[in-house]
């Protein structure tokens, strides 16, 4: 396929109004230079405006006016053709946002079911309050629907496109069927006010009629829909220059509207606009309750961001035409596909855009006819649904892997043992994930949940209706599934359920019944059979459909549940090592060694030799090099405990009585200790802004925690105790001995950090996959969650080093290797490796995109210190050799290279393996002595304490 092209390289850019496609063009060079074959950019279709990620998507057949129009983007695209870059697009296929400016969202409030958009939106037209039937629920009141009133923050308003509810920054269309009731409300007035064989008086009379004629809520023949809608489009353009033209007319409209808007708190004012709003497709609603009513898929628990019917073909080609003209015109090159887990078949919606993209590509073939990756968080050893035609996912997996090498698996008991003696509780992570599963089910989506169940019991009635299983024990049963399921979901698509699957659903219904085991097991029988689809001997097809389709919607909403009482909530409840609390993660897991990173690495080698490799994204919890920072902590778990003890103790002064409880508490103690010592800066003049990030943070902690306090029903005076608690512990005084006792002790974190920052720079470059760069992060990456990892870039900055570099290289390159390794805070050494190992990736792409993968071992005592392997093809070899658990080995301050360091042993190598080696780093010839099985360490390690050694130079 000559349009396939796989990536080297990727470097994701974040696109807002203050970086735009004119900004990326400036870095086209600079990122060539580095090494990077392609860009890899956030969405750039039309978003809400200042957005600043670009998932709340308004209209994907436009580009984002905010970052630049179409010929800026073209001039972005010829800048990367004459550097042969690629462009990686990620695109939203789940969701839009609601908003005025999504003019789908905006024909389908005034059209209502006549709307073309209508079957675009995910919405439940029959929910389960019948008042709600045929409409649509918007949770965007304050208040409850009557206070609203009340306190006159609705009100009606005209203009040249009609008329329009308005509330706070909300503009709600009306039904032009209804615009009669404010058109002929008190007609007598007008017409004493008026000559009625005014022309224009006899104009506004012809309106009236027309939309007497007109009924929105009717049947309208395909057609006709063309014509009615130009015939409304006149009727809004006529109305406004009558308006204009006739005092009369102006004076009289203008006082209805102020009395449908209740500005004289008139009861019948009260009266008419509640009139006007009940004709409406929708309902306005409080979002405080909005939980238990709300009537369409949402992202997440995110209530301006909902659902696409993205399965609909006609749907799929109008969301995606703008994608796929771009693609067809060679400006995208691989595509990056958001949330895949919202979609209700994902296997369909890639092979669909697999086939459009090249229709050369059978829509039910597992070649790709282009390069794409997904979004897909895998759990527990779980793979990619091998029917996917995909090369991978964006890289989260690598992440979790690559982390792990850098763990001590025998100190992690011994933190588990200090963790839970601090906090006082005995509660596993696999407890606390199913409490906290089963709490953001019930809490924040209580109407998702009353709809399965509902739709169960139809279910269930028509499977035995001679038996009593009540709507409340089937939902009971869902969300204990739910909250036992082990990944984010299954994607079962037809009536075969694969043996990953079911697996998945075994342990959840058996995991069920083991924390259930005196209840509902005749609800847990009958749910299993409908999500294993075990149908009766009897069945139609038409019964079969019906199940199908239940285990369709509910797999969808497992994923949800997965991402929020997990990533949202759990991730900041058990807090035993926060470097583990990753997306994907498992922060319970023990058996981490390099046995198993080879183990991951040869799998991945085998079935997606191009996915991504990533250490942080834009959703990632903290940045890279805060959790190599925090590893070390597995390495010293005493000295550790010793600190949390003495720093416990030192700051219960500063702590404040809310509500009966200390705060704050031991858990958000150590949550927040272990923060700092990850990303506490490495310049003093940082400290103050670091400061203030650190205060948003924790804010935003506690309320994912859900336990003190949440964004759902924020404690204030909790808050209030938690931020006075950071400020008087980061006081700069002779009295504060925790500050200096914990700088100590972070200083000396920092430092091994260092060293693990760069071997799992070097393992990302050069192992199976496409390594990604996020954006900045070629230099030291000390942030927290978004928005703080979203911060501005300083490019200049970045510019001047890799000039500095590429200059000195060639003649100065031992003095610079030395002042780099001294000067490691300025994030220099970082950078130089990261454009060392990157250029001979590109330079050398097929032995890293084709090549075997051998596992590799030191000898003697450092062999618990080393992580390596070779990649091979044909005769070109590369050695990829990193050290690990470096407090064992060297102490603060002293690099870990030469002769004291690794004395006399040895990197066995393959017999096969060539003599003689050439350091990319370093530039110094090694060769493996006679009578060796391999290359000693202290040579490979004897000026930089990674290292990357090649035979084709």
């Amino acid at each position: 396929m000559s349009n396939l092209e796989i990536p080297i390289a990727t470097y994701r850019l974040q696109f807002n109004k203050k970086f735009r496609f004119s900004n990326a063009r400036t870095l086209v060079p600079y990122l060539h230079q580095l090494g990077i074959s392609d860009l890899y950019a956030s969405p750039i279709f039309k978003a809400r405006t200042g957005s600043l990620h670009g998932y709340d998507v308004t209209d994907p057949s436009k580009l984002n006016p905010e970052l630049g129009t179409e010929e800026q983007f073209e001039t972005l695209f010829q800048r990367m053709k004459h550097y042969g870059m690629g462009f990686l697009a990620d695109i939203v296929p789940n969701h839009m946002a609601i908003s005025n400016e999504n003019h789908w969202w905006m024909d389908l409030l005034e059209n209502g079911l006549n709307s073309p958009y209508a079957s675009f939106f995910d919405i439940n037209w029959n929910p389960i309050n019948s008042i709600y039937k045929n409409k649509i629920i918007i949770p965007i009141l304050d208040t409850p629907y009557c206070q609203a009133f009340k306190k006159q923050n609705i009100s009606l308003k005209f203009d040249e496109n009609g008329l329009f509810i308005h509330y706070k920054n909300f503009r709600l269309p009306l039904s032009i069927s209804t615009y009669n009731l404010v058109l002929t409300n008190r007609m007598d007035i007008l017409e004493s006010a008026i000559d009625r064989n005014h022309p224009i008086f006899k104009q506004f009379k012809k309106i009236i009629k027309t939309i007497e004629c007109l009924n929105s809520h009717g049947n309208i023949r395909p057609q006709n829909t063309d014509k009615i809608y130009h015939d409304r489009q006149i009727i809004k353009q006529k109305l406004w220059q009558i308006f204009n033209a006739s005092p009369e007319i102006r004076t009289f409209i203008s006082e209805n509207i102020t009395l449908f808007s209740n500005k004289k708190k008139d009861i019948n004012s009260f009266y008419l606009l509640n009139n006007l709003l009940s004709q409406q497709i929708y309902q306005l609603v409080s979002w405080k309750t909005s939980h238990e009513q709300i009537n369409y898929r949402r992202f997440f628990d995110i209530i301006d961001l909902i659902g696409i019917h993205v399965e609909i073909p006609q749907v799929f080609e109008t969301t995606h035409a703008f994608i796929l003209r771009l693609i067809n015109e060679g400006k995208i090159t691989g595509i990056r596909i958001d949330h895949i887990d919202g979609l209700i078949n994902p296997l369909e919606y890639l092979s669909r855009f697999q086939h459009y993209a090249n229709p050369k590509i059978k829509t039910n073939s597992k070649t790709p006819g282009i390069y794409m990756i997904v979004e897909k968080i895998l759990s527990n050893d779980e793979l990619l649904p091998h029917k996917w035609p995909v090369f991978g996912t964006t890289g989260y997996d690598f992440l979790n892997a690559v982390n792990a090498v850098f763990i001590d698996s025998k100190g992690m008991t011994n933190l588990g043992n200090s963790y839970s003696r601090f906090t006082g509780s005995q509660h596993t992570f696999d407890d606390i994930t199913y409490n906290k599963k089963r709490q953001v089910a019930i809490e924040l989506f209580p109407a998702e949940l009353h709809a399965l169940g509902r739709k169960l019991a139809y279910l269930y009635h028509h499977y035995q209706p001679a038996t009593s299983l009540s709507l409340i024990e089937l939902t009971n049963a869902i969300i204990e599934i739910t909250a036992n399921f082990p990944v984010y979901r299954t994607y079962t698509h037809n009536f075969h359920v694969s043996t990953q699957d079911r697996s998945c659903l075994e342990h959840a219904i058996k995991e069920t019944q083991k924390r259930n085991p005196q209840q509902m097991f005749n609800a847990l029988d009958f749910v299993g059979k409908i999500l294993l689809l075990k149908f009766p001997k009897n069945f139609k097809l038409t019964q079969k459909n019906t199940w199908l389709h239940f285990v369709l919607k509910w797999q969808q909403f497992t994923g949800t549940i997965m991402a929020k009482g997990l990533e949202d909530t759990v991730f900041y409840n058990y807090n035993r090592l926060l470097s583990l609390n990753e997306v994907g993660g498992n922060p319970e897991l023990n058996n981490l060694s390099v046995k198993n990173f080879h183990r991951f690495n040869l799998t991945r080698l085998s079935h997606y030799p191009h996915t991504m490799n990533t250490t942080a994204t834009h959703d990632t919890k903290r940045g890279e090099d805060t959790r190599t920072r925090l590893n070390v902590l597995s390495e010293i778990p005493e000295l550790w405990d010793r600190h949390l003890k003495k720093w416990n103790q030192w700051n219960q002064s500063e702590k404040k009585l809310v509500n009966g409880q200390l705060v704050p508490d031991s858990n958000m103690q150590v949550l927040l200790y272990q923060t700092m010592l990850g990303s506490w800066p490495l310049w003093q003049k940082e400290v103050p802004e670091f400061k203030k990030r650190l205060k948003l943070y924790i804010i935003k902690a506690a309320r994912e925690a859900k336990v003190f306090t949440s964004w759902f029903s924020p404690d204030i005076k909790y808050e209030s105790a938690l931020l006075n608690f950071v400020e008087a512990i980061l006081q700069t005084s002779d009295q504060n001995i925790f500050l200096r006792d914990f700088m100590q002790f972070q200083q000396q974190i920092a430092y091994y950090g260092v060293f693990n920052s760069l071997a799992q720079v070097l393992l990302k470059i050069t192992s199976p996959g496409v390594p990604d760069f996020y954006q900045g992060t070629e230099l030291w990456d000390f942030s927290l969650v978004d928005p703080d990892n979203r911060r501005p870039i300083d490019y200049q900055k970045r510019r001047e080093i890799i000039t500095e570099i590429s200059r000195k290289e060639p003649s100065e390159l031992l003095p610079m290797l030395h002042q780099i390794l001294t000067s490691w805070k300025d994030g220099k050494i970082k950078f130089y490796l990261t454009y060392k190992a990157l250029n001979y990736r590109q330079t050398n792409k097929e032995i890293f995109q084709k090549g075997n993968y051998i596992p590799l071992q030191a000898n003697n005592n450092n062999s618990d210190h080393i992580c390596a392997f070779a990649r091979q093809q044909e005769k070109s070899w590369a050695l990829t050799i990193v050290p690990r658990l470096m407090t064992k080995l060297v102490s603060i301050d002293s690099l870990p290279v030469g002769n004291q360091v690794w004395g006399q042993d040895l990197l066995i190598l393959p017999k096969d393996a060539p003599e003689n080696w050439f350091n990319v780093f370093t530039n110094e010839k090694l060769k493996i002595p006679a009578s060796t099985k391999g290359l000693p360490l202290s040579d490979i390690f004897s000026l930089f304490p990674v290292a990357l050694l090649v035979s084709n130079y």
